[in-house]
């Protein structure tokens, strides 16, 4: 993993330091991230798989781009930059649409314990994938997710099967006529 750093913030997102990634992973502690929610003009959700040797899930599913913002970059801008990074995406009109936090463990000892910022946007092309983060993409319907998720949920981040639900709900509600 690259070394880099996350923003540390306490219940209320303000900022109470920093850490290396994989430290603050390691020690499970609440930091700062970012999903990203790309939608097409049929109403689908542009899913990635994890490239398979990412530090934790890799080879899972989930929303179109996730991260965690750097030091005096704001949500939108960091979800800019990681949409180029990962998917070669170098235009997307982003929404921030709500926040959660959640934590979960996985096996390999880490812990994602993140304030994470849910942006929503449009796209309707084919990313350009960076395949050192994302080993493949696809577009698809809320139902067809769902009856995925319901079949073999393990396939699946878990902040993704957290919010897909609400992501869709806010997209159709808030956002689908305004992108």
């Amino acid at each position: 993993m690259k070394q880099e750093d996350v923003i540390l913030v306490d219940d209320n997102d303000t900022m109470i330091g920093s850490m290396e990634k994989y430290e603050a992973h390691e020690k499970g502690l609440l930091h700062r991230a970012f999903s990203v929610f790309l939608f097409n003009d049929r109403d689908e959700l542009l899913l990635q798989q994890r490239a398979w040797d990412k530090y934790h899930c890799g080879g899972l599913w989930t929303n179109s781009c996730c991260s965690h913002q750097r030091l005096g970059e704001s949500n939108v801008e960091a979800a800019k930059r990681r949409l180029m990074e990962e998917l070669g995406i170098v235009s997307a009109d982003l929404e921030e649409a709500f926040s959660f936090v959640y934590k979960a463990s996985f096996d390999n000892g880490l812990t994602e314990h993140e304030f994470d910022y849910v942006l929503i946007g449009k796209f309707n092309g084919t990313p350009e994938i960076n395949p050192e983060e994302v080993a493949a993409t696809i577009y698809k319907g809320q139902q067809e997710i769902q009856d995925e998720i319901k079949r073999s949920p393990e396939q699946f981040t878990p902040w993704f099967k957290m919010i897909y639900q609400r992501a869709f709900a806010t997209y159709f509600s808030d956002y689908k006529d305004k992108l």
